[in-house]
């Protein structure tokens, strides 16, 4: 069976657990800091803890493929285990996995993570559109075709992205304008939310381009990167209402106590409703 748009799931995800992602990002010192060891064993305790202490009251889960995918296939497999249990607890799971690539080898990269028939199979997928958007068309059909997400990386959090974000085309168009624009082309006439979204950093000084794309925006650098929920009005403007704020470290640092973890995600869905008050 089909599932509905994503933009529709995610609104409703939103609008009732609470504007928030949080990430599981099981790297090497979060693996330490929670007494495990930085193997398969402390991989399969931290990601079970994660799963069993928010995804049946946050909104969106968001795997870093990367820090599964160090160990191999055994990783992978623990991936997919985390990725089912979310899903079955009512969270919507965003694949951290930024692929981007062109023609059949992006068609087997939207398969991997977009496929129902797929171990990864997810509601969304980050993905770079910096071999031209247009190389991006085997994963937004199949979305489309699926009921999926798929977020571009437009204007990320990194101080290094800005070089090629910032960059302006042959036709005067900034890269990152160029992105959104596709993007809003992608979202035209969806309701009430489009299911192709961005990836527009919390810690920008101003975004400077057009974030009305009438789809989600994932802004990542919130706590440890320095910017708070009380900055994303500021940044967003009117498109804050579909902001995703992303936070990690400062949610996952609480961790391995479930108690403590569910706290620290209620305390930043709080700080957002706040925000936007």
């Amino acid at each position: 069976m089909t599932l509905a748009p994503f933009g529709a799931r995610l609104r409703q995800a939103l609008d009732t657990r609470g504007q928030l992602c949080v990430g599981i990002d099981p790297h090497a010192s979060l693996l330490s800091a929670w007494g495990l060891g930085d193997d398969l064993a402390g991989l399969e305790t931290f990601s079970r803890t994660v799963v069993e202490a928010l995804a049946d009251r946050v909104a969106v889960l968001k795997p870093q493929a990367a820090f599964f995918e160090r160990f191999g296939s055994k990783g992978v497999a623990v991936l997919e285990k985390a990725v089912e249990e979310a899903r079955a607890a009512g969270a919507l799971v965003l694949m951290d996995a930024k692929r981007g690539d062109i023609g059949s080898t992006m068609a087997a990269y939207a398969e991997a993570f977009l496929s129902p028939a797929s171990p990864l199979f997810s509601d969304a997928l980050t993905v770079s559109p910096y071999l031209g958007f247009g190389s991006l068309r085997p994963a937004l059909d199949l979305a489309r075709e699926q009921g999926c997400g798929v977020f571009a990386l437009a204007l990320t959090s990194n101080p290094e992205g800005a070089e090629v974000q910032r960059a302006v085309g042959a036709d005067g168009e900034p890269v990152a304008a160029s992105v959104l624009r596709q993007l809003a082309a992608e979202n035209a006439d969806a309701a009430p939310l489009g299911s192709f979204g961005a990836v527009v950093g919390a810690t920008l000084a101003d975004a400077g381009v057009d974030l009305a794309i009438n789809g989600p925006l994932l802004a990542p650098g919130i706590g440890a990167q320095g910017a708070t929920m009380a900055d994303l009005p500021r940044v967003f403007g009117a498109s804050v209402i579909n902001v995703v704020p992303s936070v990690s470290r400062d949610v996952l640092k609480h961790g391995p106590s479930v108690p403590a973890l569910r706290e620290a995600a209620e305390r930043f869905v709080g700080e957002f409703a706040d925000a936007v008050k």
